[in-house]
Order: C-alpha cells, then structure tokens, then sequence
C-alpha cells in the first residue's frame, strides 16, 4: 500500500518574494559544469577515466555512493539521475509558495514520463529491474511507489494500483483500459496520460500573473511539441477514416486544433514543413529537414522539438531576475546537464567516438 501523504500540489499557496530563493537557486546554478568539461570528458578512453573525471564534480558523492558494488554503466547512470532528483528536491525546499506551486506543476511530467515507461515495460513483458533503469523520480511519485509499480504483474496491475492509491492518472486510465484490453494496442493509453497531464498543468497554470505565464509558455511548447510528433507519425500511419483530431492534446499555443487537423490531412513531410515554416519551430524544422530525408527517422524531428523546449525553457531566467523564471530555466539547466552527462557515459562504455557524442548532445 502506498503511503498516505497531503497533496501538497494542489493549490497554490501564499508568498510571491523571490529574493530568497533564486539567490540560493543562482548558488547551484553556479555549480552546473562548464562547456568546456565536455570536450575533456567525451576523450575519456573508458568508463573507468569518466569515473574519475565525474568524481571532481558535486556527482562525486553520488558516484561514491553507487559504485561501491562495481563500477558500471548502471552505477553510473543511476548516480547521475539520483543527483538531479535530489538537486529538484532542494529547490523545492528553498522556494516560496507560488514557486513551489509553478515548479511542481512542471515537474508532474515526470510522474507521466514514468508511468508511460512502466506501462510500456509491462506491455512488453520486461522485467520489473530493467524497466527500473529508465525511471527518474522527479515527480510525486517516489522511487518507493515507481518500484511497487514496477512489480505489479502486468498493464491492468499497474492501472488498478495507480488508482486504488488515488493517483490522478488512474481514473483515465482505468477509461481507457477497455480499449487495451480489446486491441492490445498502448495509443489510446498513452493519449489517457497525455491528456490528463495537459489539462491538469494547464489548468493549475491558468493565471495572469507573469510567473505563471512565463510556465505556461513552457508547457505550451511541450504541449506543441508532443502533437506535432503525433501529426509526423500520422504521416505514416493507416488511418484512413479515422478521427486524427481526437489524438490533440489541449494547452498549446502556436499548434491549434485547426492547424493540426490540416497537417494531419497533408500527403508528406516536405509539405508538413512547407506548412510549419510560419510558425515559431519552421526554422528549427527546416534546418534537420535533410538529416531526415537522410535517416527516415522521426525521431530526428523529435530531436529538434525537443532542443526548442528546452532553449525556451532555459530562456525564462532572462525576463525577470526576481521573477519564478529563475527556478524553471535552472530546473531545464540540470535536466539538460544530467542528460548530455548520460549520453557521454553511455557512449564510453560502447566505444562511441567523441564526434558523434557531441552530435547527440542537447544544449551545450
């Protein structure tokens, strides 16, 4: 049985001075690794030489800690994703009540990322450890609940225990099994948890004050992001009679319903982009445009969609200094440092040479 604990999202609470809390948040921004560490660090030789190059750094203790049993990959990674959950946990701790609020918020969609990764694990019959390796415990859900997931039997296990603990992803998803369960397919799953995140970060988001703008634009941007993705897949999915609309998530801004039912009702890529090239992310599109002429490959676009969130994320900290858009680009910062740091650690321990590292880095 999960353990009881006060909802402590659901309402924001008093206290807007942001003095306090971006002066402690610009302290840990100040220890995130410089640019240059990463050229050094892509020449590591082996796992062993970015052991030790990391152990200089604030992961040192985390890696000390996780390394003792042998040093591997999975030690490694696990370090680097424990230190970035315990670097949101303090942030949290140190912020005011509005900014916990709005940080919270955006860090719900973690609990999403998670519970899609758990579903799909299940689906695909993986065991309970390997699926552990992919979870970051960064939302409400704790690793203790993400590990009792994990161990449920199958998908409905997994339903059933997200709704008896009274987690708000149960109930869609318990609206949504039917349909599982009848064509063992995930889509209408995963279109369950994507729009509850949606509504549910819109709707707590919907304010007037400047902080909560400065988020939303953000969620606007995942939220975009995600239904473009859906509207590339539909490029090259046999619907045909099919309502395409009724996989839009709500809560973008420059991708309205409109604007996706006309992409979805396009004939191929190039035209997709010719349509997008008005929008904010048509450059963005149009420059990876070749790479996947090239690779045939989404995820290449994915990738892209992917770089734009997180450099308007990270632009946040530039509109108010005194403002919550200290904590959310910091928030982004780390995300963006813990990734880029798995992606080099991963790449040694296969031999992957240093130029196509870099290609598979974020920001930098």
């Amino acid at each position: 049985m999960r353990p009881a604990r006060a909802d402590t999202r659901s309402k924001p609470e008093r206290g807007r001075d942001y003095g306090y809390s971006n002066a402690r948040v610009r302290g840990m921004r100040s220890r995130l690794l410089p640019s240059s560490f990463y050229d050094s660090f892509m020449e590591c030789p082996d796992l062993q030489a970015t052991i030790r190059a990391l152990s200089g750094t604030e992961y040192g203790p985390d890696l000390e800690s996780k390394i003792l049993h042998g040093q591997t990959f999975g030690a490694v990674d696990e370090a680097l994703k424990e230190n970035m959950v315990r670097t949101y946990r303090k942030v949290l701790r140190v912020v005011n009540g509005e900014g916990r609020f709005i940080v919270s918020t955006l860090l719900g969609r973690w609990d999403l990322f998670d519970i899609k990764t758990i579903i799909r694990g299940k689906h695909m019959h993986l065991p309970a450890e390997e699926i552990e390796e992919s979870l970051i415990a960064a939302g409400e859900l704790t690793k203790v609940d993400l590990d009792a997931l994990t161990n449920q039997e199958d998908v409905r296990g997994v339903v059933d225990t997200l709704y008896i603990w009274g987690v708000p992803y149960g109930v869609p998803l318990r609206a949504a099994m039917r349909e599982y369960v009848a064509t063992n397919n995930l889509a209408g799953l995963e279109l369950a948890l994507d729009r509850h995140y949606a509504e549910w970060a819109s709707e707590r988001l919907s304010n007037r004050r400047e902080n909560y703008q400065l988020a939303e634009r953000v969620l606007a941007a995942q939220t975009d992001a995600t239904n473009l993705v859906t509207a590339f897949r539909l490029l090259k999915a046999d619907m045909e009679g099919a309502d395409k609309a009724a996989l839009f998530l709500p809560g973008g801004k420059d991708v309205s319903i409109e604007l996706f039912r006309e992409l979805t009702g396009l004939s191929d890529i190039d035209e997709v982009l010719e349509r997008l090239r008005r929008t904010p992310y048509g450059k963005s599109l149009e420059a990876a445009a070749l790479e996947y002429v090239e690779s045939g490959s989404i995820a290449v676009l994915e990738r892209v969609l992917e770089d734009f969130v997180m450099r308007r994320a990270l632009a946040t900290s530039h509109v108010n200094p005194l403002g919550a858009g200290v904590l959310i680009s910091f928030v982004w910062a780390k995300q963006n440092e813990v990734t880029n740091l798995r992606i080099i650690v991963k790449g040694s321990s296969v031999g992957m040479p240093p130029d196509r590292m870099r290609r598979e880095l974020i920001v930098v």
